[in-house]
């Protein structure tokens, strides 16, 4: 059985899209990481994931993942409220910034760990968008205050 450690719709939905069947099985671990640098952190909190995701066979596939956004050499994660998200948007508007994503895969007490790097650019956002954006309350689970798919 394959074990997705996240609530993430948009994980469930790739791994759909795949055509993989899986269950869902949230971890609630603590997400900070020794690292700074977004490679090795997001590694990190994936295995955190991975590894504190109930499973009952040996066979069992976990995946654990974690997204980090970088502008101007600042991680972002999640915003905290509505206020954090819009200066999120606002950090990130008319400039390229990097998403990092880190997965683990577990199995049998083994993990293998890797890191993707995207770069994206966006475009000037004026602050009606922003604040449409904000109250879509889309932001409010996404590191950087906005899904790409969004």
């Amino acid at each position: 059985m394959i074990i997705l450690a996240s609530n993430s719709p948009r994980r469930r939905e790739l791994l759909q899209m795949a055509g993989y069947k899986f269950m869902v099985s949230a971890s609630h671990c603590d997400e900070t990481s020794k690292f700074t640098d977004p490679e090795n952190m997001t590694m990190e909190i994936a295995m955190k994931k991975a590894y504190a995701t109930f499973y009952s066979d040996k066979d069992d596939i976990i995946i654990g993942a974690d997204t980090v956004v970088v502008c101007d050499g600042k991680a972002l994660g999640k915003p905290q409220d509505k206020e954090q998200a819009a200066d999120m948007l606002r950090m990130l508007s008319g400039k390229t910034h990097s998403v990092y994503t880190g997965v683990c895969l577990l199995r049998n007490g083994e993990s293998e760990c890797f890191c993707s790097k995207t770069d994206v650019t966006f475009y000037q956002l004026d602050e009606s968008t922003i604040d449409w954006y904000v109250n879509t309350n889309e932001p409010m689970d996404k590191a950087g205050a906005y899904g790409i798919q969004g």
